[in-house]
């Protein structure tokens, strides 16, 4: 398993290669960006503005008093890379793992599938979110999918069945988590 140390500057953002791996990313050197493989395509963002920041920590607060506190599973926030196989490594805003799937958890990274992903959308980002990302998503096999539209103060929610995600269901209130049952998100809180 390949482990990030202190990257090299070796490689450049501007590579159009389209055959990255882990360890390609590893050397990446740090430089206030997000960049994230996906199926072996290195992408580039900008850090986020205030307002995703804001949407992001009130939703993370919310998880972690239903699911961290309470032992359900753990809750992190971006930047945490998540290891989906050779080719793809992305940073999703919120990262949430079921106590029962605690073995995809590392010491640096995720490596495998978590149980539920967040994605905040940014102009930078919306449509790799929306369409990429959520893709790759329901090929690894991750359960639960959110898609956080603060223009729309919306989150769209997509659930894995049968390999592939149901159609959205878009929640304006309330959002009922359904890989943690129990699990409610107050909507109108994250604005």
């Amino acid at each position: 398993m390949v482990e990030c140390e202190m990257p090299t500057p070796t490689v450049t953002k501007h590579a159009r290669r389209s055959n990255w791996t882990y360890a390609d990313y590893c050397k990446i050197p740090p430089d206030r960006h997000r960049h994230e493989i996906i199926d072996g395509r290195h992408y580039v963002t900008p850090s986020p503005e205030i307002g995703h920041q804001r949407a992001g920590s009130r939703l993370v607060h919310q998880l972690m008093a239903q699911i961290d506190d309470v032992g359900l599973g753990e809750t992190f926030s971006a930047p945490l890379d998540v290891h989906l196989g050779r080719g793809t490594v992305v940073q999703p805003d919120l990262v949430v793992v079921h106590r029962d799937n605690r073995a995809v958890l590392g010491t640096k990274k995720v490596t495998g599938v978590p149980d539920l992903l967040v994605e905040i959308l940014s102009p930078s980002s919306g449509k790799r979110d929306r369409t990429l990302k959520r893709d790759r998503y329901e090929r690894a096999g991750v359960r639960e999918y959110w898609l956080v539209d603060r223009e729309a103060r919306v989150v769209q929610q997509f659930v894995l069945r049968g390999g592939v995600y149901s159609e959205p269901l878009t929640c304006a209130e309330h959002l009922r988590c359904r890989v943690f049952r129990g699990v409610v998100i107050d909507v109108t809180r994250l604005w």
